[in-house]
C-alpha cells in the first residue's frame, strides 16, 4: 500500500469537493431567492452530503498519518440560471466521474481508502444521473412546466 498515494488522493479531493460543497451552498441560496424553494433545498442539501465526504477524507488522512492541508480549491462560477447551472454541473460530473473510478481502482490496495472513494464516485455517479434526467425533463415538459416543479 503506497500510503503517500492515497493521502494525496484524498487531499486533492478534500480540496475539490469543499470548494465543489460551497458552490452548490451558493446555488441553492440563489436557486431559493429566486423562488425554486425544492431546487434550492435540493443543492443545499447536496452541498451538506459534500462536506460529510470532505469530513471522511479528512479523517482517513489523519489515519494514514497525513496532515490534512487547508487550501483554496478552483474557482466556481455563479449562476442565476438554474439550466445553465445543471448544464454545467453535469459536465464537469461527465468528466470527472470516470477519472475517480479510475483512481478508486488504483488504490484497492488500501481497502479503507479504496471503500470511500468508492462510496464517493457511486454518489457521484448517482448526482450525474440526476442531472442528465433534469435536463432531459425539461426537454421533454418544457422549461416552464419544469420550474413549476422546483418552486
Amino acid at each position: 500500500m503506497d500510503t503517500n498515494k492515497s493521502i494525496q488522493a484524498l487531499q486533492a479531493y478534500a480540496t475539490g469537493l469543499a470548494a465543489q460543497s460551497l458552490s452548490h451552498k451558493i446555488q441553492g441560496k440563489i436557486f431559493a431567492a429566486q423562488g425554486l424553494s425544492k431546487l434550492g433545498e435540493k443543492y443545499a442539501e447536496h452541498a451538506a452530503e459534500e462536506m460529510g465526504w470532505v469530513d471522511k477524507f479528512i479523517d482517513r488522512i489523519i489515519d494514514l498519518g497525513g496532515t490534512p492541508q487547508v487550501e483554496a480549491g478552483p474557482e466556481m462560477p455563479v449562476f442565476g440560471d438554474p439550466v445553465e447551472f445543471l448544464k454545467m454541473d453535469l459536465a464537469i460530473s461527465e468528466k470527472e466521474v470516470p477519472v475517480l473510478m479510475q483512481l478508486t481502482t488504483t488504490l484497492s490496495d488500501d481497502f479503507k481508502t479504496y471503500d470511500i472513494l468508492r462510496g464517493y464516485a457511486l454518489d457521484e455517479e448517482e448526482d450525474m444521473y440526476w442531472s442528465a434526467q433534469q435536463l432531459e425533463l425539461i426537454e421533454k415538459i418544457g422549461l416552464q412546466n419544469w420550474l413549476v416543479q422546483q418552486l
